[in-house]
């Protein structure tokens, strides 16, 4: 009787080990783990993306203001009834604004 519970015990803590401390237990199950749920959240903002990006493509098949929108933006473009407004700002340590002299008395 001592044969098979001794027997028993060795198998138990051989198993014991092979979960706990084997390449292919509890530590790389949290590493898969881990993995998925970074790859999830990755699927999440290429989704949200891609979304983004079928709405700008159905919005650009179908309507103007889309087009007219990336003509002003990205090719500065003006419609024939707008006038073009364009507003300089001064430049720190740019050149200076002449200065007028006073006559000496």
């Amino acid at each position: 009787m001592k044969w098979l519970a001794l027997s028993l015990f060795v198998a138990l803590v051989v198993l014991q080990h092979r979960i706990w401390v084997s390449a292919a237990g509890v530590r790389e199950l949290h590493r898969l783990e881990t993995s998925v749920a970074g790859q999830k959240a990755q699927n999440e903002q290429l989704t949200e993306r891609n979304r983004q990006l079928a709405a700008e493509v159905r919005d650009l098949k179908s309507g103007m203001s889309a087009l007219e929108e990336r003509a002003r933006s990205e090719l500065g473009m003006i419609a024939d009834h707008e006038t073009f407004f364009q507003v300089v700002r001064p430049q720190l340590g740019g050149p200076t604004p002449p200065q007028t002299r006073t006559a000496a008395r």
